[in-house]
């Protein structure tokens, strides 16, 4: 069966600049290793670790002044392929800081350009000409500075017959459990975000699944996805409860765990696959992506040699 198309947006992208240092101490001229440059966001890592894995996807991604052609020139190196938006400032970097006597990662965002309301409709009027009913869309990462909280919900709106999953964070992704988006395929988050979202402790895969119960009943996602870091992660649907348990790995950088997850759930689907064996799959590819240093994604041999110790179980 052919891959169904995947589209990743990205609209508040990051060079995504990695170095390490033996001591981080404030005051003192700190010298760095060598870095490390990576194009970045949540829809640009998605698009990298379908690469990765051998699936198809096409990127949109919103890229001004030379850190933006920067960028532009690693996404060509990396056989990515990808859609331009002008972008209304330069774009922004982030920092990744490894201390290497402690293994602590220290991580510094900029916050991006401001978007007007004419840089928003410019989106729209490309996801017009380039949606394709019937493929899945994903909406990955932070929102840009200047958007509307439910900026996710018209983005999905412009995506009529795709198959949307939602990965956001912040007051955006507050907006989406607050107003549902109507038909949203799913939405995923981190277990520190759904504590915060439901106001109490989710100390229990079944406790964290009880939430997503109710998100899902009360039609925020078909599907709701949520981590529980080492542990694994909990699938709800209408009709389905599931924890996947995580493989036993050494965390070397959760940099991209969650973007690795969300690429290896979008291509099993794209593959006509089921959402059991897309959370057994993802589940593997977020625990490879934590091996590999700094802002490397999963690999496709680590998730081929993991995969077979996922295991799914009610909960």
């Amino acid at each position: 069966m052919a891959q169904a198309a995947i589209l990743t947006l990205t609209l508040n992208p990051a060079l995504d600049v990695s170095t390490h240092v033996a001591h981080v101490v404030p005051g003192e001229k700190l010298r760095c290793g060598a870095p490390t440059l990576n194009p970045g966001g949540g829809g640009l890592n998605v698009s990298r670790a379908i690469h990765a894995l051998g699936g198809q996807s096409q990127a949109l991604v919103a890229l001004g002044g030379a850190t933006g052609a920067q960028m532009a020139g690693l996404l060509q190196a990396g056989g990515l392929q990808f859609q331009v938006l002008q972008s209304p400032g330069e774009t922004r970097q982030s920092l990744t800081v490894t201390e290497t006597t402690s293994g602590q990662q220290y991580r510094f965002l900029l916050p991006g350009p401001d978007w007007g309301a004419g840089d928003q409709a410019q989106v729209f009027a490309r996801l017009a000409e380039i949606a394709r009913p019937g493929g899945y869309a994903v909406i990955s990462g932070s929102q840009p500075p200047g958007v509307p909280a439910d900026f996710p919900a018209r983005l999905a709106a412009a995506l009529p017959g795709m198959q949307v999953v939602l990965d956001t964070s912040g007051r955006a992704l507050a907006q989406a459990v607050a107003q549902p988006i109507p038909g949203l395929e799913v939405l995923r988050m981190d277990s520190a975000e759904a504590e915060a979202l439901s106001g109490s402790p989710l100390a229990s895969p079944k406790a964290t699944a009880d939430f997503a119960t109710e998100l899902v009943n009360r039609d925020v996602a078909k599907a709701v996805l949520i981590a529980r870091g080492a542990e694994g992660n909990v699938l709800v649907t209408k009709g389905l409860r599931l924890m996947a348990r995580a493989p036993n790995v050494q965390v070397i950088s959760a940099v991209g765990a969650g973007d690795s997850f969300v690429a290896g759930l979008v291509l099993t689907l794209a593959a006509g696959q089921d959402l059991p064996q897309a959370l057994r799959h993802a589940t593997a590819c977020a625990a490879a992506a934590v091996m590999p240093p700094a802002t490397d994604l999963c690999r496709a041999e680590d998730v081929a040699r993991l995969l077979p110790q996922v295991m799914l179980a009610a909960v």
